[in-house]
């Protein structure tokens, strides 16, 4: 038997023992048993992290408040008396009241429903202009790539809140629901440039795989291997992006509430009560604090959740 022969065959009964030595184990240094996948260890390094939970409760604490905010005060937060302008904190109204006499903290609560509404709604839309354009430019390339990549560009130099102050003077209406429904459409025209620069960087590593030339060959069409193989290669580092882009949509949704060119009352907002709490700062701070810090610690909640789950799924960082 040659040298080769000699060492090919110590090699392969190594990796059939294992490196513990045991027979059928694969050869995984310290793992005996079945190899872990990627979400798996990305799990086992998230649940070891505590800004990970902290983060993830500070998430759901505010989704509770924006589904059920009944859990959290018994006040309406339209019931608003001039005579208990800034008055102390009483009763259920443990922050006191704003200068129309409403309940502060009641205000606060109700306001996470539309701040997260339109973050969630925004994100998801951008979520789907994002893969849209990102797979089709990664996986076609050529002019494709090349038309949809300068596109990308032309969007993502634009200033998003300038933008956003400009199209939604465009779309002024008195009706709620109608400027609900411009501010997401907005901010998800604006902000999808980022999520689709990170499809399309996934779709091109995948493409390159063996088992999309397998698809190919076995005669798969270009729809099926798109969605079925390479979509949920594709998925993963797209829902880190919008996770973090929730949070700054968030931001953006309640600066142009702030401004007066967002939300209206009497949709309650926690920019809008930014601004009010703002031009009676000096009769008392509460009302201008309160909604800033569920504010605050709604958007860094959502940015470090995002930081963590990309750096648990970045193998780079292990």
């Amino acid at each position: 038997m040659s040298d080769f022969e000699t060492v090919a065959s110590s090699e392969n009964q190594a990796a059939r023992r294992g490196v513990s030595g045991e027979p059928g184990t694969p050869g995984r240094v310290g793992q005996p048993g079945r190899p872990r996948s990627l979400a798996g260890d990305a799990w086992r390094d998230l649940r070891r992290k505590p800004i990970f939970w902290i983060s993830l409760a500070l998430v759901l604490l505010v989704t509770a408040m924006a589904v059920a905010p009944g859990l959290f005060t018994r006040n309406d937060p339209t019931d608003c008396i001039l005579s208990r302008q800034h008055a102390a904190p009483s009763g259920g109204a443990i922050f006191g009241y704003d200068f129309q006499g409403c309940d502060t903290y009641a205000r606060a609560v109700y306001g996470a429903r539309a701040s997260l509404l339109v973050g969630a709604l925004s994100a998801l839309l951008t979520g789907i202009i994002a893969l849209v354009v990102g797979m089709l430019a990664g996986y076609f390339g050529g002019w494709v790539d090349a038309v949809l990549s300068r596109i990308v560009d032309i969007v993502l130099g634009i200033p998003l809140l300038l933008a956003a102050i400009v199209l939604l003077k465009r779309v002024a209406s008195d009706s709620a629901t109608v400027r609900l429904g411009s501010v997401i459409f907005v901010l998800a025209v604006l902000g999808w440039t980022t999520a689709a620069r990170v499809v399309r960087s996934s779709v091109i590593t995948a493409r390159q795989q063996d088992y999309v030339a397998a698809a190919r060959m076995l005669g798969a069409g270009n729809g099926r291997i798109m969605w079925r193989h390479i979509l949920p290669n594709a998925l993963a580092p797209a829902i880190v992006v919008l996770t973090i882009a929730l949070g700054s949509f968030i931001a953006a949704e309640a600066t142009l509430s702030f401004l007066g060119i967002g939300l209206k009352e009497p949709t309650i907002s926690w920019g809008i009560d930014i601004n009010n709490g703002r031009v009676h700062m000096r009769e008392s701070a509460t009302p201008l604090l309160v909604p800033s810090t569920f504010l605050a610690l709604t958007v860094l909640a959502f940015i470090m959740l995002g930081d963590a789950i990309r750096d648990a799924f970045d193998p780079k960082l292990r």
